[in-house]
């Protein structure tokens, strides 16, 4: 069956609103690490942990993936649930295992958007998904995956119609939103579709009515045209992170620099006003020659009281980012989780997960 078309009234909320649980993929692809693929499903264990001790993880993974994600969890003495295909089947489980098949781990970018409607129901936006504009192949049960999540968390599915990943959106719950062009306005992506039709889509799917279209450029190495969620966070309706060099031989400087004028540009005109803060990167890091994108804006909210934070074994930058994470967020509990060895598939603590915020209580 076809997901409906989209209700009347839904809205994206931010990632500080209550969160109901974080849908991970268990890594199980060894392409995306080259040759130093062996470290990763420890650092993964370490990052459900790190989840679980405030928040439900729903792990998709299957067969030998699955086993693997067991006994990798089993070392930290967390024992996960097989959920079968019902949630109600293990509904109190603060980890369960999802038998929903992947390609890939970067269940951001094709799990659905969860939304919320006038009603206060959930609804999930299920975008349509190439693996980053064909980039990557095969792609196939990556691109089913958000819509068995959605069916098995027994949620009403609508259809995106757009090509594009949930890395690329970033929003303050209010109808702002901050992303690149360069991720949608893409003929890989969504040829013939122009800009004006886009926002025009994200307003009716999203509720969004104010877009600041951020276009500057990535941390180097990225492979995604430029996902919001490695660029520019919002921590509230009126402060955002910005991630600018840390370092002065870093390549992707200027565009980064680029990035952080044209939000300061966007921050003055918006309303409420909005402050950007500088959130320098550590310094540049290469593997055989490529580059590895690294980010401190991609860290994972867990609703209003938590924030981990990706770490990269680089003590001054680490200690200065969470520093001023925890000096903009006085109220949460800020955590660095080491991605070093994760980085090196190109993305971070958000690109890994996939939140759904928590439904609105009923009067």
């Amino acid at each position: 069956m076809r997901p409906a078309t989209a209700p009347a009234s839904l809205r994206f909320p931010a990632e500080w609103e209550p969160c109901e649980a974080v849908w991970l993929a268990w890594p199980h692809n060894r392409e995306t690490w080259p040759g130093r693929f062996d470290p990763v499903p420890a650092a993964f264990a370490k990052f459900v942990q790190a989840i679980s001790k405030s928040t439900p993880v729903r792990i998709l993974a299957t067969g030998d993936v699955a086993h693997d994600c067991r006994a990798r969890l089993s070392e930290l003495g967390l024992r996960p649930a097989d959920a079968g295909k019902s949630s109600a089947e293990s509904a109190d489980a603060t980890i369960q295992i999802v038998e929903i098949d992947t390609n890939d781990c970067w269940v951001r970018d094709y799990g659905p958007t969860f939304v919320l409607s006038e009603d206060g129901g959930k609804v999930a936006v299920l975008w349509r998904f190439n693996a980053w504009g064909g980039k990557y192949e095969p792609y196939d049960s990556d691109a089913s995956a958000g819509g068995k999540l959605a069916v098995w968390a027994g949620l009403r599915r609508v259809d995106g119609r757009l090509t594009m990943e949930g890395g690329a959106l970033e929003t303050d719950g209010a109808g702002r939103l901050l992303v690149n062009p360069g991720c949608l306005v893409d003929e890989a992506r969504n040829p013939g579709v122009s800009q004006e039709e886009i926002a025009q889509q994200l307003g009716q799917l999203l509720g969004i009515h104010e877009i600041a279209w951020i276009d500057g450029g990535a941390p180097a190495g990225d492979d995604t045209d430029g996902h919001i969620d490695q660029v520019a966070r919002f921590l509230d309706p009126e402060n955002v992170v910005c991630a600018v060099a840390g370092s002065a031989d870093d390549p992707s400087a200027e565009g980064l620099e680029t990035n952080f004028r044209q939000l300061r540009l966007w921050s003055r005109q918006t309303d409420p006003p909005v402050q950007v803060h500088r959130l320098p990167t550590p310094p540049p890091r290469q593997i055989d020659g490529a580059a590895v994108p690294q980010s401190y804006c991609n860290f994972l909210r867990l609703g209003p009281t938590r924030i981990l934070v990706p770490t990269f074994q680089s003590p001054e930058s680490d200690a200065y980012a969470l520093d001023l994470l925890k000096q903009l967020c006085p109220d949460a509990e800020v955590e660095g989780v080491d991605c070093y060895d994760i980085a090196w598939g190109l993305g971070a603590l958000h690109c890994a997960s996939c939140h759904e915020p928590a439904a609105p209580a009923k009067l």
